[in-house]
């Protein structure tokens, strides 16, 4: 009985031993976050930014992705627009082409996008 407990324990104090050679010896040391005074873990801050491989903020890039996406999307917009005003012109007073109706769910799309990624 007593070997048994003897066992056992070494087991549960080597155990984190293990972990810790398994994952150097994979080039991975385990990372703790930081923890309270009760050992809770603390969880990241909202306003925390986290950085990209190359030093750069992760929010700023993202940020400057949308304003790069909502550009083009605009330029798709007004594309379309111009498109739609070009083909209500030819079309007459009475006739409405099928094509003039998608390109309005087009253009309805583009805006709710553009909408989409300002809000953001």
């Amino acid at each position: 009985m007593a070997s048994s407990r003897r066992d056992t324990l070494r087991s549960l104090l080597l155990a984190p031993l293990a972990v810790t050679a398994s994952s150097s010896a994979i080039g991975q040391v385990p990372v703790q976050p930081p923890l309270d005074e009760h050992g809770v873990p603390i969880p990241k801050s909202p306003d925390e930014d986290t950085r990209l491989p190359n030093g750069k903020s992760q929010r700023d890039e993202i940020a400057k992705q949308q304003h790069a996406d909502a550009l083009k999307d605009v330029e798709s917009l007004v594309a379309a627009a111009e498109e739609l005003r070009d083909e209500l012109k030819r079309a007459g007073d009475y006739v409405v082409p099928v094509a003039s109706v998608r390109k309005t769910e087009e253009i309805e799309k583009l805006a709710k996008r553009i909408r989409g990624r300002l809000k953001n």
